[in-house]
């Protein structure tokens, strides 16, 4: 999937979902860093590869969009999801259970891109 359709369905979803609860900015980026680190982990080859890359690009956006809401500055909220997603790699490398139940979470509320 090329690199601008996903960003521009992302968005739209982001935009054209008013039922959608509003989460917190942290939640946002917990998810953005882990779905970035699973994704890094799995590859983009198989069928989770993908899904994990949108749940990766969807949690991305939902971070940068909440970072604004909170009017947190855009270099401060990039920063901030690089730090969960290192940590996120080493956290899903390891044994942590309790990641991969996150991960699974932020899975289920991702809406399909596909």
């Amino acid at each position: 999937m090329p690199l601008l359709f996903a960003l521009t369905s992302a968005a739209l979803m982001l935009q054209a979902a008013p039922s959608v609860v509003l989460i917190s900015y942290e939640e946002a980026v917990r998810c953005a860093g882990l779905t970035q680190a699973a994704s890094e982990l799995e590859g983009g080859e198989s069928a989770q590869g993908r899904r994990l890359y949108d749940a990766a690009l969807y949690w991305s956006l939902a971070a940068m969009q909440a970072a604004t809401v909170a009017g947190k500055p855009a270099p401060a909220a990039e920063a901030d999801q690089t730090r969960a997603r290192i940590a996120a790699v080493r956290q899903l490398s390891g044994d942590a259970t309790q990641a991969r139940a996150t991960l699974q979470r932020c899975q289920q509320k991702t809406p399909n891109l596909g």
